[in-house]
């Protein structure tokens, strides 16, 4: 059931064709603007964060493929859960024979799929042949790298699965949404590889959650990271923050007040 339910997110998202085909050229954009902003830093700051320049375009690129992918501002199926929770359609779900966290689960990681092979690939692919770029050359670090994704694709949900679920109390979005996207886009590397923070503060943001998103794929991409390291700290922090979700959804639908009635 839950693999059918993976099945329908991915088919959903491919129907929007042209929303994909905007996404890739958006990512593309960015991904030139925050290559040239890189490469002017690396010459001032040379291996900054451990990353030499040709690690750095790679970080670059890897972030665009990966955006979407991990909804790093948000806009998966947490957005979907928020609007059936405002709207009292969750009264359906709540109803329905699946367990609701692995079924919001399933549909999110039939979404990133999708996201990664339409829109990440075209983008990731360009910068490889316009652009110096540390890529391995074995099938077993490509493999390592994917595990890396796939847990990403977990971690992240588990972060937009709990902000979802604060929709129980809160019933608007909106302070929600912009605190998923700020903390996305900052505490995940999207702006600047969270190797380059410095001191303590780079040292907090490097064992929270959003981490495990783009950083530690990247280190595991260009050997910067033990696969089994990279793993271990990914596999924690899902199970953390789904074991955590569970907690909160049994809280919230105790005694589930549909709006309207």
């Amino acid at each position: 059931m839950y693999a059918a339910v993976a099945a329908g997110g991915f088919r959903r998202y491919a129907t929007y064709r042209a929303a994909t085909a905007a996404g890739v050229f958006t990512n593309t954009v960015f991904g030139l603007i925050l290559v040239y902003t890189y490469l002017a830093l690396w010459d001032e700051k040379p291996h900054l964060g451990g990353y030499d320049q040709a690690q750095a375009v790679t970080y670059v690129w890897l972030g665009q493929a990966l955006y979407s992918t991990l909804a790093i501002q948000g806009g998966g199926a947490e957005k979907d859960l928020m609007g059936r929770i405002r709207t009292g359609e969750i009264a359906i779900d709540l109803y329905r024979p699946a367990d609701l966290q692995l079924w919001w689960l399933a549909s999110d990681l039939g979404r990133a799929v999708f996201q990664m092979l339409g829109r990440g690939v075209v983008p990731f692919v360009f910068g490889a042949l316009f652009f110096p770029m540390a890529l391995p050359n074995d099938v077993t670090t490509w493999v390592a790298f994917v595990v890396a994704v796939l847990l990403g694709m977990v971690v992240s949900f588990g972060i937009r699965y709990l902000a979802a679920l604060s929709m129980f109390w809160l019933m608007d979005d909106r302070g929600v949404s912009q605190t998923l996207m700020v903390t996305g886009i900052f505490c995940s590397g999207m702006t600047l590889p969270l190797n380059a923070f410095p001191g303590a503060f780079g040292d907090i943001v490097r064992v929270l959650p959003w981490a495990a998103q783009i950083q530690m794929p990247a280190d595991v991409l260009m050997g910067e990271a033990a696969p089994l390291g990279a793993y271990a700290f990914q596999a924690a922090w899902a199970v953390a923050l789904l074991a955590a979700g569970r907690l909160v959804q049994s809280v919230a639908t105790r005694r589930v007040v549909v709006q309207g009635g």
